[in-house]
């Protein structure tokens, strides 16, 4: 039968909220993104929480808070613990865009969520996959192939693959078709007739422009209000769109000789370039290759300062400069003292150039017309001192007596259980935690009393404590003592999970350093707050820079695909009802656009059977070799055996079959052949001509591949009869 594919929306579905959707193939259940909203309301992921359990893998396509923000929370408190896939710059990327978002939280609130640990703990067990890589699941998923391709969006974005028997799913969200300064564009239009297509709406009513036009109107508008004496902020992602844009201004810094500063301020902001610089291969083809001919790295920015504090900003004053800083929603981090700073100022100009997450404060000032004053709350995180730092030791003092007594307890009940009838004469010595050491009068074991034995349980049998004794039974050589240097080097996992503060960890301590203090530093500390109104005089623009392809461009990419059905997910009413109507009208495709939690079933309509070839038929089938695999034409009869379907040997003699060729000929690649055999040939019309009087040409549907024809057009002469030689030695003929 064929393969069972149900699509349920998790989130992201009639609305731009965070993406999260539940595929499942024949009973194996995908979680596509795991995304949550710079707000972090626990509410989003009600949905997410009930099926949280029951998830057998996870595939993250972006590695934003979007795309994955609730994949650390989801995996503390709901249950999650299925294995999670994605490329090398997703699992990175993301990796430092919780950790900005935590710190950026921890920082202004006594933010309980999640922590650093928990955000190694989701991250430790991905499995990255290099793009078209094709993996083969394991156990409850055997026989499903995943596959990671270029989306175009973000460093490592994803478009994702699911395939079982002969079947492709396709999960392609946040696309861009346009290549870009450090990406390529994607590849979701190579793909033909999918079984499934779950695409998104969100640009489908928005057409853009030229890109060269968006990005110097982009610096115009910079250098306007830097001349004037203004500075600019721009709100952005911490590992995502703002590479582009890093690479934008510093390329037009340079083209232009601005001396104008420019900063990256997130608490992670060294760290985001470095690793970016290693992952070059993921980037487009024309940075690889500037690369590998004159070492010239991109992400060496020449014009961009990279800060972790706002220190460096403070000394600069009212200088006219340009800040990148996060988080792009303005709910907290930096982007959002920044702008309380900046805001009471005419001059200045906050430009943002993504939309705003719905309900933050950056999506209240892109309405149109923009509010006159908002109103914030301003956070900082200060030591205790006085009486409110002596009433935090008490408290802490108390807690820990009692925790000192109930494990007493508990260990006393132990030894108990374990002597039985003899618990009276064997009580153990029990340590008090208050204090370093104590008498040990009341044990039974008399002699020294100072050796401490609190967790430690004597055998019943034995006369004196006695502590484990391992005997070193190390090899010695001339030399000295022989080693082992696995046991002095870290292994990749290690390494991967050592992503922490301070020295030796994926971070190299480069994050705020009145983060690392607050984090490391056991002084305890309160966030006070204050409200308060702030009058928005500054300019604020809105420009698209968000790397995804626009409406007409989603239509045609669509139509190109042309999948067997087509669901449709992430964009507001009027867009996904948009689309859906487009698609549903001109395409020859199911088109669905379920709500949250509406479970849709996109089975295919073909019925797909599993057969054996007999080793008898096996036996007598010539295979020719054709790129990777090997194809031969086969005449069977149908059997079963052992309840399998089988294909045996025909009982009478098959009547012959017409020749097959196999193979996909490009008119270019038959030019240079035809060329190298000494033949004069120059296309003409779209047509290969062949010397004087024969032509070659396609004719066809050339967005399906099995629709194309190739046509050998000329008089029956001899020129005609080598051409078609020529041409035939091009497939396989079965």
């Amino acid at each position: 039968m064929g393969t069972s594919v149900q699509v349920t929306p998790l989130s992201g579905a009639y609305g731009e909220g965070p993406l999260s959707y539940l595929l499942a193939v024949d009973g194996f259940r995908f979680l596509l993104d795991c995304g949550w909203t710079d707000l972090c309301d626990t509410s989003q992921l009600q949905p997410l929480a009930k099926v949280a359990p029951t998830i057998d893998a996870v595939l993250l396509s972006h590695p934003d808070m979007m795309h994955l923000g609730a994949l650390p929370y989801a995996m503390k408190h709901l249950g999650l613990s299925a294995p999670v896939y994605a490329t090398e710059p997703v699992f990175r990327l993301g990796l430092l865009t919780m950790y900005d978002h935590f710190l950026s939280r921890w920082q202004v609130s006594d933010f309980d969520l999640f922590t650093l640990d928990d955000v190694d703990a989701a991250f430790q067990n991905v499995v990255r996959l290099k793009y078209s890589q094709n993996y083969l699941l394991n156990d409850k998923g055997e026989g499903i192939v995943i596959a990671p391709h270029v989306a175009g969006h973000l460093l490592g974005g994803t478009v994702w693959k699911i395939t079982k028997d002969g079947e492709d799913v396709v999960y392609a969200v946040d696309f861009n078709h346009r290549k870009e300064m450090h990406l390529n564009s994607t590849v979701l239009g190579t793909f033909v007739r999918p079984a499934v297509l779950i695409t998104d709406a969100y640009n489908a009513l928005n057409n853009q422009g030229y890109r060269k036009k968006q990005d110097q109107d982009f610096i115009d508008s910079l250098v306007k209000v830097l001349g004037t004496g203004g500075s600019v902020l721009l709100p952005v992602d911490t590992a995502g769109r703002v590479l582009e844009l890093l690479l934008i201004l510093d390329k037009y810094w340079g083209d232009r000789r601005l001396e104008y500063p420019i900063y990256f301020l997130t608490n992670v902001s060294t760290s985001t370039v470095d690793y970016v610089k290693s992952f070059l291969e993921w980037m487009g083809d024309h940075i690889a290759k500037s690369f590998e001919s004159n070492r010239a790295n991109a992400f060496l920015l020449k014009k961009v300062t990279l800060i972790i504090n706002k220190e460096e900003l403070e000394k600069l004053g009212d200088t006219p400069k340009v800040v990148l800083a996060s988080m792009a929603s303005l709910e907290v981090g930096f982007s959002h003292d920044i702008f309380v700073e900046m805001a009471s100022e005419a001059r200045n100009l906050v430009l943002f150039t993504e939309k705003g997450q719905f309900g933050t404060l950056a999506r209240m000032l892109q309405v149109d017309p923009p509010p006159k004053a908002v109103k914030v709350t301003m956070s900082k995180r200060i030591p205790l001192v006085g009486d409110e730092l002596k009433a935090y030791e008490e408290e802490q003092e108390r807690i820990k007596k009692e925790e000192a007594i109930k494990a007493s307890l508990v260990k006393e009940k132990e030894l108990k259980a374990s002597h039985g009838s003899n618990a009276k004469a064997s009580d153990p010595m029990v340590i008090d935690a208050s204090s370093s050491r104590k008498s040990a009068s009341g044990s039974h074991f008399g002699g020294n009393n100072d050796i401490l034995i609190d967790g430690f349980v004597p055998p019943s049998t034995s006369v004196a404590p006695m502590f484990p004794f391992f005997e070193n039974t190390a090899e010695w050589d001339d030399f000295g003592e022989v080693i082992n240097p696995d046991d002095y080097t870290m292994k990749q996992e290690d390494m991967d999970s050592s992503l922490m503060l301070g020295s030796g960890d994926g971070l190299d301590g480069k994050i705020d350093d009145s983060s690392a203090r607050l984090l490391l530093d056991s002084t305890p500390s309160k966030v006070i707050s204050n409200e308060m109104t702030v009058q928005v005089k500054c300019s604020l623009v809105y420009m698209d820079f968000e790397g995804r392809s626009d409406g007409r461009s989603v239509k045609s990419v669509i139509a190109h695909v042309a999948p067997l059905k087509l669901v449709l997910v992430h964009g507001s009413a009027e867009a996904t009802e948009h689309l859906k109507m487009h698609c549903a009208k001109n395409l020859d495709s199911h088109v669905y656009a379920p709500q949250i939690e509406e479970t849709i079933d996109v089975t295919s309509d073909l019925c797909a059977y599993k057969v054996q070839l007999s080793e008898k038929l096996m036996s007598n089938i010539i295979c020719k070799k054709l790129g990777e695999h090997e194809i031969a034409w086969v005449d069977a009869e149908v059997g079963k055996e052992d309840e399998k379907l089988i294909l045996l040997p025909p009982s009478t003699t098959p009547p012959p079959h017409k020749p097959v060729l196999v193979g996909d000929l490009k008119l270019s690649d038959f030019k240079q052949f035809l060329e190298n055999k000494g033949w004069q040939v120059e296309f003409s019309g779209g047509a290969l001509r062949c010397g004087e009087h024969i032509t070659v040409r396609k004719i066809g549907d050339s967005s399906q591949k099995g629709s194309q024809q190739i046509v050998i057009e000329g008089p029956l002469c001899e020129d005609y009869y080598k051409i078609r030689a020529h041409l035939y030695s091009q497939f396989y003929l079965l």
